[in-house]
């Protein structure tokens, strides 16, 4: 093995070495922005080293004990406000961010002396990115809208305030477990959420296939309503029937990202029958739309929607248990038959929370073969229902060729029972 540095020379030297080097680097940089030499800047090369020494040095002076290094960090806490305050006097919307690089220099002294390496040189790598990407972060802050910080917030909600604190254990005779339940609230939303960046990434830049297929990661069905209205404004037929197409063959790719998640062994089973799906409603589509030739031109004009809604979210989850009871029954008392038909009828609307709820009771209330089969069931309805969607909102040519085409790949889809 080859010798560490504090095999070389004393710990506590290595450990100054690292102060030194670290408060060098918050140190030069604040150098570099000082302000102009009529105005006051806080900070550079000598102050910040020596902050980070009074650090390690009341650390290591008071044995460990967080006592004195506090009162350390309360004494320049009071120099660093007077020199802000100072800097108030000449500069009345000045900024402080080198009084608070000196208190986040002390902590990293501290941490030093402490021994936590990795999390002191981590503060101080990411504080001097923060200070030299100051331009672009604010920049940043200009460009991107109210709605999506919002967006981001709801997102954050759902995933890290919400879903640690709910109870992960079942109750009740159908095994139900809030955790579970909100973790598929958390996993949908975090898919469609994605395409949703994606399409606000590129909107405006692509063209309406490119529309399709990200509206297919986020919601098939929403997807094709959006377009089948665009089409009564456009004449292209050929061109927003086999962005339908396409959009419906994601939903199946948007099935197997969650099945993989929560229910492997179903995911293995209907893996290569979707993938198949997926590139012949992908390559299909595409190859409908090359038959009108310079439709292939027409750019959306309808912004996303932003997916990220508490209430929706709330709906979903009451809607997955909804389907987890339904499912037991119609099981239980209908057969295979009963739950065939269930699975069709969900076709109607967005088949995500019959699924989700499949994979819950995927071993204990449903066999495997039982569950795939009303996976595709599902899907190959939802693809025939997306039909006579586009064939209600669309022009009629658009809603003919729309109508045709699903139907179609709803009786390709159905193929897979046989798998």
């Amino acid at each position: 093995m080859h010798p560490s540095l504090f095999d070389v020379i004393p710990k506590e030297g290595a450990q100054i070495v690292l102060v030194l080097f670290l408060s060098f680097l918050i140190g030069l940089e604040r150098e570099e922005h000082k302000s102009a030499p009529d105005q006051y800047g806080f900070g550079g090369v000598r102050t910040f080293p020596l902050i980070g020494l009074l650090a390690y040095a009341l650390s290591l002076i008071s044995n460990g004990n967080l006592l004195l290094p506090s009162v350390g960090f309360a004494v320049l806490g009071s120099f660093l406000w007077l020199s802000y305050h100072h800097k108030l006097e000449k500069a009345p919307f000045a900024g402080m961010t080198s009084e608070i690089s000196g208190l986040v220099m002390y902590a990293i002294g501290v941490l030093v002396y402490q021994q936590q390496y990795w999390i002191a040189t981590t503060l101080a790598v990411v504080g001097v990115a923060l200070l030299e990407l100051k331009t672009y972060l604010e920049n940043l802050s200009k460009r991107v809208p109210g709605d999506d910080l919002l967006a981001f917030t709801k997102f954050l909600i759902l995933s890290v305030v919400i879903l640690p604190v709910v109870p992960d254990r079942s109750f009740g005779p159908f095994a139900f477990n809030p955790f579970k339940t909100w973790l598929v609230v958390v996993a949908v939303s975090a898919i469609s959420y994605g395409s949703y960046l994606l399409q606000k990434a590129l909107h405006g830049h692509g063209d309406i296939m490119l529309s399709a297929l990200l509206g297919g990661l986020y919601s098939s069905t929403l997807a094709t309503v959006v377009l089948a209205k665009r089409a009564k404004d456009e004449n292209a037929p050929h061109l927003f029937a086999g962005a339908m197409t396409a959009g419906s063959g994601m939903m199946y790719l948007r099935l197997l990202a969650l099945l993989i998640l929560f229910s492997p062994p179903l995911f293995h089973k209907l893996l290569v029958p979707f993938l198949i799906l997926a590139a012949v409603g992908g390559l299909g589509g595409w190859a409908w739309t090359m038959r009108g030739g310079p439709e292939a031109n027409v750019k959306p004009n309808e912004p996303p929607k932003n997916p990220l809604e508490m209430s929706e979210a709330f709906l979903f989850a009451a809607i997955f248990v909804a389907m987890l009871i339904i499912t037991h029954y119609t099981v239980l008392y209908l057969g295979h038959a009963g739950f065939y038909s269930v699975a069709a009828v969900m076709g109607l609307s967005d088949i995500t929370p019959f699924v989700m709820g499949l994979t819950q009771s995927l071993g204990t209330l449903t066999p495997l073969t039982l569950a795939a089969a009303g996976v595709v069931i599902s899907a190959a309805s939802n693809n025939l229902v997306k039909g006579f969607y586009a064939y209600g909102f669309a022009d009629k040519k658009t809603g003919r060729e729309s109508l045709i085409l699903l139907a179609v790949y709803a009786l390709i889809g159905l193929v897979a029972l046989a798998w």
